[in-house]
């Protein structure tokens, strides 16, 4: 159903090419993240916007991965699916400021309505990372 299958760590895009990305839960999955946020932060244009969502355990405050546990039930129990490669920490905003971006943390389950909340599936607390090139 996609317009475009690509690699997020080796966009078939110019650089500067887009005012939004919306990029929903992708980057867990992801064996080098830091490659494909560089590639996304390519793509952005100057004073442009990115969403860059991923699950996250706010109680941790490093990123956790382990390349060894290789049991799909284990790492569906650790890492919250059998595909994740981490468990992001409270540092993925920093690792997103390391790459240039502009990060504002949002917490838009304290601001909106809880029917809302319900409405566009956001956890309780969860923290949004609106970010700017």
């Amino acid at each position: 159903m996609a317009d475009v299958k690509a690699d997020i760590c080796n966009l078939p895009f110019e650089d500067n090419t887009y005012d939004i990305i919306f990029c929903n839960h992708v980057l867990e999955h992801i064996p080098d993240d830091t490659k494909a946020m560089q590639e996304l932060y390519r793509v952005l244009k100057q004073g442009g916007m990115g969403v860059f969502q991923i699950p996250q355990d706010l109680s941790r405050a490093v990123t956790f991965s382990d390349d060894t546990i290789v049991d799909q039930k284990e790492r569906a129990k650790i890492f919250g699916q059998y595909d994740h490669v981490r468990v992001y920490g409270r540092d993925y905003f920093d690792k997103l400021r390391s790459i240039g971006f502009k990060v504002i943390e949002e917490d838009y389950t304290n601001k909106i309505a809880p029917e809302l909340v319900e409405k566009y599936c956001l956890a309780k607390g969860e923290i949004i990372p609106i970010c700017f090139k």
